[in-house]
């Protein structure tokens, strides 16, 4: 079996992707500040190059979509450092529209960042982690990765293909020592809404109090959530360190609200309709 040949007095190594703005900058940041080794990436590395002067950082140019830099950095990362401790799979865009108002092109190029992409660093990523018997992976999803909403469907359903993709991988690489976690964070002052999340051209008047009012409130409260992008970062630290990390961690008190009124309505559901569902097997001998 491979072991761990990395000094115990030395720092993890973090390689976190998306890092110019959000929660990826306040990620590196932190770590950086803490004394981890850290690669910071972002499509344009101009973007990140003053994070160099934080700590011991490696500025990276990384496009999630493109398996030539996914490789190219995953390898640059491990030959400056030795090892990669923890991959953060932060990289990920937004997209506003009903589903039937929605544009296959701009639904195509999201599912590529946030889902293929993300697949892509694992991949990269796994091989050396199984080879250490050592690793963390943590997968940035949402509470919209547990309940959707009107007007981000689609970006909904990014998020609930890293969920199933994330639950499927924990019990491949656990027994191997890698342990995976899902983020899922609700309205945090990252300025996604306003960034990162296109909408469509094409809106419907008969959507126009479901998707957009829910398009219009979430345009509106951006820079005004409760969320403090600093405090999230910290708890997500906190709990990597922590010996005992959940899989799914969810961030503000809309997201764990949100959570436990999703398990309540299908809890809800199922039992009312658990006869029928029960039914539907072959009679038993």
């Amino acid at each position: 079996m491979a072991t761990d040949t990395t000094p115990t007095n030395e720092k993890p190594v973090w390689f976190i992707t998306g890092c110019s703005t959000g929660f990826g900058r306040e990620l590196a940041s932190y770590v950086l500040e803490q004394g981890y080794r850290t690669v910071v990436t972002a499509r344009n590395p101009d973007d990140i190059k003053d994070l160099a002067h934080k700590g011991d950082a490696l500025i990276l140019k990384l496009d999630v979509t493109d398996h030539v830099q996914a490789e190219a950095a995953i390898i640059a990362a491990e030959y400056e450092f030795g090892c990669i401790d923890v991959v953060v799979n932060n990289a990920g865009i937004g997209y506003f529209a009903a589903v039937e108002e929605s544009e296959e092109d701009e639904v195509r190029r999201m599912f590529d960042i946030n889902v293929f992409g993300l697949a892509r660093m694992i991949h990269v990523a796994l091989p050396a982690m199984r080879k250490r018997r050592k690793g963390f992976i943590v997968n940035f999803s949402s509470i919209g990765g547990l309940t959707s909403f009107p007007s981000l469907g689609y970006y909904n359903a990014t998020k609930f293909a890293v969920e199933g993709l994330s639950e499927a991988l924990w019990q491949e690489v656990e027994p191997l020592g890698i342990k995976v976690m899902l983020v899922e964070p609700s309205g945090f002052r990252t300025d996604w809404a306003g960034r990162s999340a296109n909408e469509s051209d094409r809106q419907i008047e008969d959507y126009a109090k479901t998707a957009g009012f829910w398009r219009k409130h979430i345009r509106a409260v951006s820079g005004k959530q409760a969320g403090d992008p600093k405090r999230a970062v910290q708890a997500i630290v906190q709990a990597i360190d922590s010996g005992n990390p959940p899989h799914h961690l969810l961030l503000g008190n809309d997201a764990f609200d949100g959570a436990m009124a999703k398990i309540n309505k299908l809890q809800k559901e199922f039992l009312a309709w658990e006869t029928v569902s029960r039914g539907a097997d072959f009679p038993k001998n």
